[in-house]
């Protein structure tokens, strides 16, 4: 089969590999798109411990084309996506029940070979069918998933004052939730353009256009829409810069969510008299593992809605361009699909 194979960090190529062949657990499943995703872009660095030579790829969607024998209610021609994350459930933090947080967690497209490929093979326990999703609709279930493990993180009050710093895809997807889960109003900032417009469209109340030459302009908005700041502020961008900024709008008592995908070297710097002077709470949000099914469900139920998130559809063979176009910004998804 064709896939994209990283030997190591940077250094990637379109090429003819094995063809996957599933163990008795698994099913072997041709795939019809793959999301490019942020997490993708720190894997291309070598970032969040991808194990290489390595195919990335884990907003997968396909059919399946095969299973093992101990694999029952599965069959050939059904439409499938997947619950990438892996844990070991031997670990301290699995002991405790603490399944995210595995020592050894692991993930299709990142320490197994993932999406970006014609086909792939994967535990039939990581497998969910799939009924009125289309390709572009159905790559979007695993961030999803993200997102709504980052709802579920904030636990937000009803009636609540939102601020949502980021319109990217996992955003517009935040955006929605938010309002579904009981927020009465929701602000977000981000930069003019696409990305704005649809969250608009999609969920937000307000926007606030921010221009990073001129930053005072978005914080002025901000202020001019809660002085007193917001109860909850998502940090969904992953600049540590706009982290550091995003305090600055919570209000006292209020809950502080890093959420976005930070460069790992990256810092941030707070004033602990604000945390303790206004009883903040700062709570992080990574990935899910079993956030995937309650997700399929919002999207199957036309809840949230994703269709207009792909922005861009690009071959297999032509990845390079497809990461040019997630640097660039100026889409919003970027949904990658097989030659074949």
């Amino acid at each position: 089969m064709k896939a994209v194979v990283y030997d190591a960090p940077r250094s990637f190529s379109y090429r003819e590999t094995a063809d996957p062949k599933p163990a008795a657990d698994e099913a072997l499943v041709r795939i019809h798109a793959c999301g490019l995703c942020g997490t993708d872009l720190h894997i291309h660095e070598g970032e969040f411990g991808p194990r290489f030579p390595l195919i990335p790829g884990h907003e997968f969607t396909g059919e399946i084309v095969a299973v093992g024998a101990d694999v029952p209610g599965f069959h050939p021609g059904q439409r499938i996506v997947a619950n990438s994350n892996t844990v070991c459930g031997t670990c301290f933090y699995c002991m405790r029940g603490d399944f995210l947080l595995c020592e050894n967690l692991g993930a299709y497209g990142v320490t197994l070979n993932g999406g970006f490929a014609e086909y792939l093979k994967i535990k039939a326990d990581r497998v969910f069918p799939i009924h009125n999703l289309k390709p572009r609709e159905a790559i979007m279930v695993e961030p999803s998933a993200c997102a709504l493990h980052g709802i579920e993180v904030l636990d937000a009050r009803a009636g609540s004052d939102v601020l949502l710093f980021g319109a990217g895809p996992t955003g517009q997807v935040l955006a929605q939730l938010v309002k579904l889960n009981g927020a009465a109003r929701l602000v977000v900032a981000a930069p003019p353009g696409k990305k704005l417009d649809l969250i608009a469209k999609l969920a937000a109340d307000e926007v606030a256009p921010m221009d990073r030459q001129n930053p005072d302009v978005h914080r002025k908005r901000l202020r001019e829409l809660s002085p007193n700041g917001f109860d909850y502020v998502i940090e969904a961008t992953g600049s540590a810069a706009i982290c550091e900024e995003a305090l600055q709008f919570v209000r006292r008592r209020g809950t502080l969510l890093v959420y976005g995908v930070y460069p790992e070297k990256d810092t941030a710097r707070f004033n602990p008299f604000d945390l303790f002077r206004g009883e903040i709470c700062i709570k992080g949000s990574f990935a899910q593992v079993d956030s995937f099914g309650r997700a399929l469900a919002y999207l199957e139920s036309g809840r949230v809605k994703v269709d207009e998130i792909v922005t861009d559809e690009v071959p297999l063979s032509d990845y390079q361009h497809a990461l040019e176009l997630a640097w660039s910004r100026k889409g919003v998804k970027t949904m990658l699909v097989p030659n074949s």
